[in-house]
């Protein structure tokens, strides 16, 4: 099953739209990426779980 990330769904002041999908550990990897570079969150472990525990399960048909 594929993973969704949307940052819509993640505390933000920015109003971010951007949405990721894939495998969990590339959404996970693609996810800090972009909340490293965009809303200068910090890379760890534990960012990561955080992210892991917003993802949700890609809706079927896409």
């Amino acid at each position: 099953m594929r993973k969704v990330a949307d940052c819509r769904d993640m505390p933000s002041e920015s109003g971010c739209t951007l949405t990721i999908a894939g495998s969990e550990d590339e959404v996970v990897a693609a996810a800090t990426q972009h909340a490293v570079a965009v809303h200068g969150h910090t890379d760890s472990p534990e960012f990561r779980e955080e992210i892991r525990k917003y993802l949700k399960d890609e809706e079927p048909g896409r």
